[in-house]
């Protein structure tokens, strides 16, 4: 039945001449680098699992120099998401300036989860050479940012906070979360907390199959009575040690045991408490905020908060990280968000085709933009790393960074939403290694102390300029320099509209054509995602993209290849294997 469509999708395009269009509403497109600062600036490679700090090191706000902004953005970025900057849950022990190590029965890895906060107006102290002056380090990471042209993403984490939470740095005047609880009830709309009256919270027992520092640290036992609900809406005293037990939910007004009825008047304190955190961060200089699980909190609260801050600053851009497509359109309109992630879509499509899986078909991309023709498609986020995902070249994903050259190309080029790249994921960081909490799972840990080796090999003790990659890792980060080079300048990636154009032959489900166009710039972006077969084929270019400019020269950009051959407005094309050609016409 698929083939079936697809060939009558083919003969559809081809013979009504039927037009896609997408739209971009911003002028240039972002590009965002990912990283963790914990990781990234790290030179140490003892790589011990569950190593403490002081055995596997730790990267700083100070590491992230002018040098590493310079291999930032050449990369083509815009914006520098830094990734677990605030203050989360840890069991390294800074007593000295009053943060001593949080109980490790809460506690995901010996780094812990830059998603568990434990104080919303202070900086992790890992990150500082002086733990005293943390912040002013961080202040001056933004203004060297700033000075090269760059603008910062921080997360903030609206849904939940570590167990421990409790604000040392909060401005005077703040209440911390649950102060002034009734803890007697298991909701109010008073209350920043939801909890389970008369009952403790039960630490859940560790995997028997996984070490976790239950089993390799001394511990002591972990009191909390009344216990609170758990991040992941566990609403039980005894959450599961596959739930997100080391947060508590935050309730903003919404009594999630009663039919999720909503108690927005009058304003719950959370809703204030999150708009003054957002403001705080704004005025450190702060330009955008990656939001955690967004559709975990309620629409209606994002709709009241993002305009609230925009008042401060204009300019912020909100990224909302949900994974239901069938919300996606009320995230952006009713939640206000500029722009969602596009993991339940595109990546999943993509991954599939860089896999080779037996089900893989460019059908999944045809339906990404069909879907978002409507009117969002340029406010989804392309990636096909992040800190949540498999690594590209490891084992478990593609086992070679090279097989994902065509689903970058296509992430990069599908829309003029925002594309995203994640630190090491431009020399092929494979994420190997057993580095504790997370175990061996083709992930970089974000829960433990560790090197990212072929990252490492680029940062080259802190010059950050190359010097130890491999010849195939160059050739893999030239292509991502030129790659997105092009795509952030491209003014038919970021404003152009979009034709499909069918190669391949009917059958074949492994290769994919379409123009982004506009009326400066006319570009042929071909994608073979096949492992053995070329695509060779004449591409006619229809007259409604000509515009009376008839065709001339073509030339791929990733290559400066010139093709010959033209005659009556056809290209002649011929990609190989698991590659992409970006043809200027």
């Amino acid at each position: 039945m698929k083939t079936r469509y697809w060939i009558l999708t083919v003969v559809v395009l081809l013979f009504s001449g039927s037009i896609n269009r997408i739209m971009a509403q911003n002028n240039k497109k972002i590009m965002i680098y990912q990283l963790l600062p914990r990781l990234f600036g790290n030179k140490e490679q003892n790589n011990i699992p569950y190593g403490t700090i002081e055995q596997n090191g730790s990267g700083k706000f100070n590491d992230i120099t002018a040098d590493a902004l310079d291999g930032i953005k050449e990369l083509g970025t815009t914006h520098v998401w830094f990734t677990g900057v605030i203050s989360h849950a840890t069991l390294t022990d800074y007593s000295r300036a009053g943060l001593p190590a949080n109980n490790a029965s809460v506690v995901k890895g010996r780094a812990g989860s830059p998603y568990a906060v434990r104080d919303y107006y202070d900086v992790d102290p890992d990150l500082a050479v002086d733990v005293n002056k943390r912040m002013a380090e961080f202040e001056a990471l933004i203004k060297r940012t700033h000075d090269k042209g760059l603008k910062v993403i921080i997360d903030f984490v609206p849904n939940h906070v570590a167990r421990q939470y409790q604000s040392k740095m909060k401005p005077a005047g703040v209440k911390d979360f649950g102060e002034g609880d009734n803890v007697q009830v298991a909701f109010s709309p008073a209350n920043d907390y939801y909890y389970v009256p008369g009952k403790d919270f039960v630490v859940p027992a560790p995997k028997s199959d996984q070490p976790t520092p239950l089993s390799v640290l001394q511990q002591a036992s972990y009191l909390e009575s009344p216990a609170k609900a758990t991040g992941n809406n566990v609403f039980s005293e005894r959450p599961s040690v596959d739930d997100w037990y080391e947060t508590i939910k935050l309730n903003y007004g919404v009594d999630q045991q009663n039919g999720a009825k909503p108690h927005f008047t009058p304003t719950p304190a959370v809703w204030t408490k999150m708009r003054d955190i957002l403001v705080y961060w704004t005025g450190k200089g702060v330009d955008g905020f990656r939001c955690d699980m967004a559709e975990m909190v309620p629409l209606e609260f994002w709709n009241w908060v993002i305009p609230e801050v925009k008042k401060v600053k204009p300019g912020l851009i909100f990224i909302g990280e949900a994974y239901d497509p069938a919300t996606y359109k009320s995230f952006l309109t009713t939640g206000k968000f500029d722009y969602l992630y596009d993991k339940v879509g595109l990546y999943d499509g993509l991954k599939k085709l860089i896999r080779s899986e037996d089900h893989a078909d460019v059908n999944d991309i045809r339906k990404v933009w069909q879907q978002e023709s409507a009117g969002f498609g340029d406010q989804m986020l392309r990636f096909l790393e992040n800190h949540d995902e498999e690594r590209i070249a490891s084992a478990g994903f593609a086992g070679q960074a090279e097989l994902a050259l065509p689903a970058m190309v296509v992430s990069a080029t599908l829309s003029g939403g925002p594309v995203m790249t994640y630190f090491g994921q431009e020399v092929g960081e494979p994420g190997r290694g057993a580095e504790g909490f997370g175990g061996e799972d083709n992930r970089t840990t974000i829960f433990d102390y560790w090197g990212i080796p072929e990252h490492q090999k680029w940062m080259n003790g802190g010059a950050f300029d190359g010097g130890k990659i491999l010849g195939a890792q160059k050739e893999l980060r030239k292509y991502y320099v030129r790659l997105l080079q092009f795509t952030a300048g491209s003014e038919a990636i970021a404003n152009g509209q979009l034709w499909e154009i069918p190669v391949g032959g009917n059958m074949n489900k492994r290769m994919y054509g379409y123009v982004r166009y506009t009326a400066n710039q006319r570009l042929l972006i071909l994608v073979n995602f096949d492992r053995h077969y070329r695509m060779e084929s004449q591409v006619q270019i229809p007259a409604e993209i000509l515009q009376h400019r008839p065709v001339t020269t073509a030339t791929d950009q990733l290559s400066d290849l010139k093709l010959t051959d033209l005659k009556d407005n056809t290209i002649p094309i011929r990609v190989l294997p698991m590659q992409a050609q970006i043809i200027a016409f």
